[in-house]
């Protein structure tokens, strides 16, 4: 059946994507409710609806959707332990909920779908319907992932995929901008920027993300059942925008430009047998040694423009809420919702 209240469960609800997502959905007047698999928080300051259970449970998953008109999936396992055996069990569980309330998948997508056959010539945009032919585990599971989706579609579900660039944001989580280029919590004296030189790069501000999911919530009747969009973020053509960005936001901030250094890539590869973060970036390498943009025509034509905060504007946000500017504040900026 086709479920039209205006209530939204999101899973994920304490991560980055998840936890703006519930900002904006408050906002704009949802009823949210969220799954937590601790104490459910006390007293209840949130306008959010917590309810204990686990996203690998099914029982705990179908309960906690009724009467949910959307469920926004941006969960993921503990600290990211076993995500390969564990993410499309969680999938499951949202798509047998979604099928059961007619309701809206809303997933956050990456590129990491896409092998290099995929990749379009310099200066050309990578399209939706792009082949998908990943070379590493986690873009096959994201592959397989999206199949599921696009099944559920044709079951009584409905699936809205946004995929967007490497996410940022001050509360953004687990991230390139804040395990690569700069470390939360402290004073920035230098940037780590990981790409090859002269190559660009594709970055998504938060909060435009979530900006843009919610815009095309409300339009969701007019789209089809199995939707995706790219977004085109920030564009950093060959790898000096985010860090000349991050260079004159902390500039002016504390007065001293930090120096711009190459990430060290050569550690990654003598630490990565032994830590499983250290082995997924390394992984990913290729997205940092490619010029890989997306094409948003079809978003456009949908929304008519892409929300956009402007760089510097989105990079400050991101450093104030990351704790790396209280030098000049005087104190450690205050995190909101935690990370995960």
């Amino acid at each position: 059946m086709e479920n039209t209240k205006n209530t939204a469960l999101v899973l994920g609800a304490t991560g980055g994507i998840g936890g703006e997502m519930v900002r904006q959905l408050l906002a704009a007047g949802w009823q949210v409710r969220a799954l937590t698999r601790g104490e459910t928080p006390s007293p209840r300051r949130d306008n959010i609806e917590w309810l204990r259970g686990d996203a690998l449970s099914r029982a705990d998953v179908l309960a906690a959707a009724q009467g949910c008109a959307v469920i926004v999936h941006a969960v993921n396992p503990p600290g990211y332990r076993h995500w390969g055996r564990l993410v499309l069990p969680m999938l499951d569980n949202t798509i047998a909920a979604a099928i059961a309330e007619g309701a809206t998948i809303v997933l956050p997508g990456t590129v990491y779908n896409f092998g290099p056959d995929a990749f379009p010539a310099p200066d050309d945009l990578l399209a939706e319907d792009a082949p998908q032919h990943p070379l590493t585990r986690k873009g096959a599971i994201r592959v397989e992932l999206e199949a599921r989706l696009e099944r559920a579609s044709t079951q009584g579900a409905r699936v809205l995929i946004v995929r967007a660039g490497d996410f940022f944001g001050p509360r953004a989580g687990n991230n390139w901008f804040s395990q690569g280029l700069v470390k939360p919590g402290q004073s920035v004296r230098s940037v780590l920027y990981p790409g090859a030189p002269g190559v660009g790069h594709q970055w998504s501000y938060l909060p435009d993300v979530a900006r843009t999911m919610l815009q095309l919530l409300d339009v969701r009747a007019t789209l089809p059942p199995f939707a995706r969009f790219h977004m085109a973020g920030h564009w950093d053509r060959d790898g000096r925008q985010m860090t000349g960005a991050i260079a004159r936001v902390v500039e002016q901030a504390t007065g001293t430009a930090p120096a711009i250094r190459r990430f060290p890539w050569w550690l990654v590869t003598l630490a990565s047998p032994f830590v499983a973060t250290l082995r997924e970036m390394r992984e990913m390498r290729y997205l940092w040694q490619t010029p890989l943009s997306m094409d948003n025509a079809r978003l456009q034509a949908v929304l008519g423009q892409e929300p956009h905060t402007p760089l510097d504007e989105a990079v400050r946000a991101t450093l104030e809420g990351m704790g790396n500017l209280h030098k000049a504040a005087g104190k450690k900026n205050a995190p909101g919702l935690p990370a995960r």
